[in-house]
């Protein structure tokens, strides 16, 4: 027996038991176009409501938009709530569920599987982002370099940060 538990079903660990995250997950990706629509549409009806989230105040409406982002992002991209998402860049694959973190392409271990080095069990996250984002309009944008994550974000909402990117990229444009 691992772990700190006095029972442990026979036949599973770590790895078996976030297995239906990894099956969400895998989804998410194999349908990263559709999701990819998904995501543009809604990110424009944020942005169409960007004067009543200046009027009320970001800060006011951010917990309940990171309630529901936490709940929408983590069940389809097991998403850990980095605050700088990258799903649009990575596939529809969360980069932040590699084991090593690392944001910018596979590590130098992955398997001949196309499975993780440290979690044998678990598909690579960038073997898998690379498929996902082979299906999307925007596939170059894998390319972009990630930014190393500035972890005092984590918890916040990147979709209204995003919002406020772009309508600040907007009125600059004016």
């Amino acid at each position: 027996m691992s772990g700190t538990s006095a029972y442990e079903p026979a036949g599973t660990g770590h790895v078996r038991r976030a297995r239906s995250a990894f099956t969400i997950r895998l989804w998410a990706v194999r349908h990263a176009r559709f999701l990819e629509f998904i995501y543009d549409a809604f990110a424009g009806v944020l942005l169409t409501l960007h004067p009543l989230w200046k009027a009320i105040g970001y800060h006011r409406v951010e917990k309940p938009v990171v309630v529901i982002e936490s709940l929408v992002k983590s069940f389809l991209f097991d998403c850990r709530m980095c605050g700088q998402c990258a799903l649009g860049d990575s596939g529809m694959s969360c980069p932040m569920n590699c084991p090593k973190g690392i944001r910018n392409g596979p590590c130098g271990g992955v398997r001949a599987d196309g499975n993780c080095e440290v979690e044998a069990d678990m598909p690579c996250v960038w073997v898998e982002a690379w498929s996902g984002s082979q299906q999307m309009k925007k596939k170059d944008n894998i390319l972009h370099l990630q930014t190393a994550i500035d972890h005092s974000l984590r918890g916040t909402s990147s979709w209204l940060r995003a919002t406020a990117e772009k309508a600040r990229a907007q009125k600059e444009l004016l």
